[in-house]
Formats: structure tokens, C-alpha cells, sequence
């Protein structure tokens, strides 16, 4: 096996694990919160914490070693799910605070770590957070709705998966692309100086001030062409996701056509979730043989996406599940698109010795775009909801 095919898989591999646990949490929102509130207080929940660690990592994130960071994910990812699993909202909140502070810090980890492994890294970590998507789901949806595994085992067998990232050892051990020499001379040493000669810098606090104006400054030149088009489509797609899909029903009295695994309403709502899991698989893993440079474009059709599935939900213009069945899934296609080549463009274009910050400091942009999604969900499924329910379709009150 070549060095470029090993960091490909081990990469792959660390994209899955790190983003399974995010994406099994948005498909249990159903069975978390119930019919009686929206789903997107779990994407809320979800989605703060890490978006709080992306945040403000391009401020810290370079005085933790990658080895203290892995170890962190572990412990953190396997006691969230733990608690996830219990069922209790209050704990379950609790244990997705803890994953959601994983998944964040290992996103952060692992893009920056492909600055040191080059294109083979990037494009194994995309594959691999868009294997997770359909892995995540689609393992969900046959575990409780086919196999009918109870929801707390189901959730429970997700825990063990975060080991998988001892694996990172292995990878440094091997010294791929001379990583020692990056990592471990130090973190600080390998970053840039902010400190300054004049007098007036030379305290601790004035050399922390010019590092946190610096840190400004980089990620102003990041935000047009990087954050704000990928910050688009994440809010678009997400508010599609935990604001209207759960919406998006269809009667289950034999009246029409729909899969055979659909018995309760849930069914529809966790099998929208594989279907958009599935197109982010197949754009997330395109890296390798396109490249898209136009990202707004990117943003225009998923917000076309959006209007489209709003006016499902409040006119009922289509009567069969398959049409919104492949709404879903192209949306998880644009998606998936913006994440992978917003990173391949930064590979391409921004210059060695600032791209390992831009790598880490634009993965906010989706976190961000989610967020303002999640606190909009909240608002806009209720008023969907009731909508329905005044116009004779009481589904989304449903179990």
C-alpha cells in the first residue's frame, strides 16, 4: 500500500468516526424531543458547542499538541453517547453538548492535519464526513425502524466507536510526510510569532492584543470567498433538514404509496435524513475528480431547494413521497459539494504558510450557517406545523 492510499484510508476513516455521532443525534431528534417540540432544539444543542470551540480556536488551538486533542475526543465522544442513550431529555442534553464539543475540536484537528498530509488527507477526511453521514443514518434508520433494536441500544452502540481514533498513532508513528517535524517541535513553534520588538508590545498583554488583531485580519480575507458561501448553503440545507422536513409528511393509511418501512411517521423523517446522508456521501467523496470554484452558485440552488420544500409544506402540492424523496437527497448533493471544494479551493489558493490556520478557521463557516438555522427551525416548524394541522393534515403531531 502507498503512503498516499494509506493516508487516504486512515483519513477517511477519522472523518467517519468524527462526524457519526452528530449525524446519529439529528437522526434520533425524533424519538429525543418527540412530536410535541422541533427538532432543531437538537440541532440547536448540537451544533452551539462545537460551533463555540470553532470559534475561538484560531485564537488557542495552536498551543494544544494534536496527541492531547485525540485523547480529548475519545473521552468526550464515548461519555456523550453514554448519556445520550439514557433517554432522559436533561441527560441526553447533556451528552450532546459533550459530542457536539468533539466533534468540533476533531474537525479542527484533522483539517489542519491535512495541510501536513496534502490532497490524498483532504480528500479522505470529505469522503469519509460524507460516509459518516450515510453510515450514521442509514444504520439508525435499519436498527429502530426495520430491526426494531430499542432506541437506547441503538444509540448505545454508537459509543464505541470513537477508539477508532487511537489510530492517529499509528499514523504519526509512521512519520507520513515528515509530521514529527511539524508537530512535535511544538505547536508553538510552527506558528507564527505574534509577538513584537517595540516598546510598547513588549508586555504579555500587548503581544496578545497584536495576536488577536492579526487573527482578525486572516480571517477577513477568508470571509468572501470562503465562509460566506459555504455558511449559505449549511444554513439553507439545514433549515430543509430540522425546520420543514419534519413537515414534509404524507399519510400512512394505505391511501398512498410509500415504502414498506414506513409505520410511523418518524420512519419518514429518519429515512429523509439517509437520503440526504447519501447525496453529501457522493459530492463529499467528488474532490478527487472535480473541482467547483463557483461556490455561490452552490448557494443560489440550495436556497431554491429551500423555497421549494416550504411550499410542500404549506400548499401540499405533491401527493407522493419519492418527488421530495429526491429533493432531499440533491440537497445533500449541494451540500456536500460546498463542504469538499470550499476546502480544495483553499488547498489550491491560499498560499503554504497560511493555509493550515485558513483550513481550520473556515470549518466555523458551516458550524455558523447551522446554527442560525437551528435557532430558525424552532420557529418556523411550529408555524408549518399548525398550518398543516388548520388545513386537515395533522401529521406532524404524530409519533
Amino acid at each position: 500500500m502507498s503512503e498516499a492510499s494509506a493516508v487516504f484510508r486512515y483519513f477517511w476513516l477519522f472523518g467517519l468516526v468524527n462526524n457519526v455521532l452528530y449525524v446519529v443525534i439529528l437522526s434520533a431528534a425524533a424519538d429525543i424531543v418527540g412530536p410535541g417540540l422541533p427538532k432543531a432544539i437538537v440541532l440547536l444543542v448540537d451544533i452551539l458547542p462545537s460551533f463555540v470551540v470553532k470559534l475561538t480556536a484560531p485564537f488557542f488551538i495552536h498551543k494544544v499538541q494534536h496527541r492531547y486533542r485525540i485523547a480529548a475526543l475519545i473521552v468526550l465522544s464515548c461519555v456523550g453517547m453514554v448519556l445520550v442513550a439514557g433517554r432522559n431529555l436533561s441527560v441526553c442534553i447533556a451528552g450532546i453538548v459533550l459530542a457536539s464539543l468533539s466533534s468540533g475540536l476533531g474537525e479542527i484537528t484533522f483539517l489542519q492535519l491535512t495541510h501536513y498530509h496534502h490532497q490524498p488527507s483532504l480528500n479522505g477526511w470529505s469522503s469519509g464526513t460524507g460516509g459518516a453521514g450515510l453510515f450514521g443514518s442509514g444504520a439508525y434508520l435499519v436498527l429502530t425502524s426495520i430491526l426494531k433494536v430499542p432506541v437506547s441500544l441503538s444509540l448505545l452502540l454508537f459509543s464505541v466507536l470513537p477508539f477508532a481514533f487511537l489510530l492517529y498513532f499509528k499514523l504519526d508513528a509512521q512519520d507520513s510526510y515528515s509530521l514529527l517535524q511539524t508537530e512535535f517541535i511544538g505547536p508553538e513553534e510552527h506558528t507564527e510569532d505574534f509577538s513584537v520588538s517595540t516598546p510598547e508590545f513588549e508586555s504579555k498583554w500587548g503581544a496578545m492584543r497584536a495576536h488577536f488583531g492579526s487573527t482578525l485580519m486572516r480571517l477577513k480575507g477568508l470571509f468572501a470567498p470562503y465562509m460566506l458561501p459555504l455558511s449559505t448553503v449549511y444554513f439553507f440545507e439545514y433549515m430543509i433538514n430540522q425546520g420543514v422536513s419534519p413537515t414534509l409528511l404524507f399519510p400512512l393509511d394505505g391511501t398512498h404509496s410509500h415504502p414498506f418501512f414506513f409505520h410511523k411517521y418518524r420512519d419518514i423523517y429518519v429515512t429523509y435524513g439517509t437520503l440526504y446522508q447519501l447525496g453529501v456521501f457522493i459530492s463529499r467523496s467528488s474532490g478527487m475528480l472535480i473541482r467547483i470554484k463557483r461556490l455561490y452558485l452552490l448557494s443560489v440552488m440550495q436556497g431554491v431547494n429551500l423555497a421549494l420544500a416550504i411550499c410542500q409544506s404549506w400548499f401540499y402540492t405533491v401527493h407522493s413521497v419519492y418527488p421530495i424523496m429526491f429533493l432531499i437527497f440533491f440537497e445533500g448533493l449541494l451540500g456536500g459539494a460546498s463542504y469538499v471544494h470550499t476546502f480544495m479551493n483553499i488547498i489550491h489558493e491560499i498560499d503554504p504558510s497560511e493555509r493550515e490556520f485558513s483550513l481550520g478557521a473556515v470549518s466555523m463557516s458551516d458550524s455558523f450557517g447551522t446554527l442560525l438555522a437551528a435557532f430558525a427551525g424552532i420557529a418556523l416548524e411550529p408555524r408549518l406545523c399548525s398550518h398543516q394541522v388548520n388545513s386537515g393534515r395533522p401529521w406532524c403531531l404524530k409519533d
